[in-house]
This record gives structure tokens, sequence and C-alpha cells, in this order.
């Protein structure tokens, strides 16, 4: 079992249609969180996944947990808690990248507490985004993250970088190169790499936005490089549409371009990604460290290549929905012939 842990929100995504007075768009609230929507993902691929992490007992908390169950999610790891969920407002650019604006004060995933020991079937750990940043529960993930890793659990990190909630830039970078000895792979975008090294153009860009140029690029992948020495065994860098490049810590290098698409909005599209690199690493059976260190440039190509196809049939719609097992199989089947799949 893979256990994702983190927040779960709401997010208020314009719609096409303006308000009723015509002056502001309709705002359509949608289920996410960027672990809510790993396991979704994950759930939905047809993994055995669990979601660990306290959800409002609101009208919106059950909407969630209703959604990670209609996708086959374990919810047995979830607390409950009375204060209200939090809300995430999506600003859609022409391109279809998402900013977010956040409503995050007295909510009820902030509260979460450290679980006892996750049960024995659980093979992998994946944290990452708001969940690590807004306290008191930031606290409680991060133990979790080193608890579960000294265990032996294989554990993945998306920082998912929201600057908007992070106070002290400084005092969060230096954390997060505290937790990569814990972190057996690290997922990131071009311009989460940035903002952690506190240098470049894209430093403070959001983490949606579309691929980094050349320049920032390569800056990048220079401090994916150094991250590596500390101790994942793999850090895999999104793109935006020029799609994703593994580094490994035995020195290997890997990319994929992205999949033809016309973006309907990019919500939930890195999400994808890091669910698609935890299911097909499972299907490779590595999901441990030394395993992972085993993986060819071949298996490498799979792994990335799937992961960019889930994520373009996110980005094809609307909203953070992650692809079904089925969908997939269609879009690979089709490509394979040469033909167009579902996005153009």
């Amino acid at each position: 079992m893979i256990v994702v842990a983190g927040e779960a929100l709401i997010d208020l995504v314009p719609s096409q249609q303006p308000s009723p007075d015509g002056t502001l768009p309709a705002l359509l609230p949608r289920r996410g969180g960027g672990p809510y929507n790993t396991a979704l993902a994950l759930g939905r691929l047809g993994s055995p996944a669990a979601f660990c992490s306290r959800v409002s007992t609101d009208t919106f908390g059950a909407s969630l947990l209703r959604g990670l169950r209609d996708g086959g999610v374990d919810t047995s790891l979830v607390q409950r808690g009375p204060e209200p969920t939090t809300l995430a407002v999506a600003d859609i650019s022409p391109d279809g990248s998402a900013g977010y604006g956040f409503y995050v004060e007295g909510t009820a995933d902030r509260l979460f507490t450290l679980p006892p020991a996750l049960p024995g079937a659980v093979r992998a750990l994946s944290l990452g985004t708001c969940s690590l940043v807004l306290e008191p529960g930031a606290g409680a993930y991060e133990a979790l993250l080193r608890r579960e890793a000294r265990r032996g659990v294989f554990t993945a990190l998306d920082p998912n970088i929201r600057p908007g909630l992070i106070p002290d830039p400084d005092a969060y970078r230096a954390r997060f190169r505290s937790w990569l000895s814990d972190v057996a792979l690290l997922k990131l975008s071009d311009e989460d790499a940035l903002w952690l090294t506190g240098a470049g153009p894209g430093a403070g860009a959001d983490a949606d936005a579309p691929g980094a140029p050349g320049a920032d690029r390569a800056a990048a992948l220079a401090a994916a490089r150094e991250w590596l020495a500390v101790g994942p065994a793999a850090i895999v860098l999104t793109h935006g549409g020029d799609g994703l490049t593994v580094l490994t810590r035995g020195g290997g290098e890997v990319a994929v371009p992205g999949e033809r698409i016309t973006v309907v909005d990019t919500i939930g599209a890195g999400d994808t990604v890091n669910a698609a690199l935890l299911h097909r690493l499972d299907v490779h059976g590595a999901l441990s460290y030394a395993a992972v260190e085993a993986l060819g440039d071949g298996d490498w190509e799979d792994i990335l290549r799937f992961a960019a196809r889930a994520a373009a049939v996110t980005c094809s719609r609307a909203g953070a929905e992650p692809p079904f097992a089925a969908e997939l199989t269609e879009l690979t089947e089709l490509t394979e012939r040469g033909a167009d799949g579902p996005v153009a």
C-alpha cells in the first residue's frame, strides 16, 4: 500500500459563466490539495492507496472523503475535526497555468497530529505541498516522514512550492534540505527547484507555471544534482509542457518530451505526475531505495512517459481530475498507432 499524507482542500475554480451581476466569474468548488489529488490519482490508476490527513466534518470534508472512497482510496488513517475546510481560489491564466490564493486560518488540516506507526502493509509514503508549511500540523508531517523513513518505508516528497504561504523562505529552504536525507524520491518542477535555491528569475514563480526558459532549466538541473548528493536515489524534474527529466544518484539522466495537448488548466497536473511515478515504480517492483538505484534508462523512460501521459489527461479537463487506468491504456494504444488521443 502507498500512503499519501497531507492536506485536502476545496479549489474554487473560475467558470466560463459570470456571477449574476456580471462583475465576477462564478466559482465552482472542486476537490483538491496536492496530497489529496495524488492519493485520488493513485486509486484511479489501480494502486492500493490510503490517505492520511485531518479532514473537516463540514460539508466540504464529507465530499472530500466521498471522492477518495469512490476512487478506491482507503480513508481509515484520516483524522476528523470540526474546523472548516481550507479553500484555495484559483486564477487561471490564458495558457491554462494556475495561481492560487489560500484561506487557511483555523482550518482542520492544520491540526493534524502524528499517528501511530503506519500499518505493516505500507511500502511507500508520499508527502508535500502546504502540509509541510503550515504549523502546527507541519511539524507532525515532518515527524511522520522522518519516522517512517527510518523504519525503512520508501519515501517520496513533492514540495509543490506555494510562495505566498511561506513566511520565511530561507528557513523553509533550510528545512527542505534537512528532509533530503530521509527522502528516496524527490519530484519537483523547474520553478520549485529555482525557488528552493533562492536564485534565478523563476525563484518566486508559482509552482504550476509553464516550463522554465533554458537558463532556468539548467539551473534547476544543477540544483537537483547537488541535492542527489544529500540523499535521494532519484530526482524527477517536471518542465511544464516540455516533459520530464530524471536524475539518479548513480549519475544517470533520462528525459522525455511532453504530450501534445490542448490545455484546459494545469490544476493537479504535478500531483498526477507524482502519483503516476509512484504507480509505475510499483509496477517495476521499485518501491525501495535499492530498487530505484537499480533501474535502467529504459525503465525510467517507461516510467516518465507514463507520467507525462497521465498529466496530459489531467490538463485536458477542468480542475484536478486525474485519469483512470483505462483512459491511459486507451491513450497509449492510440499513441502507439500514431493517432491523436483525447488531447491534441
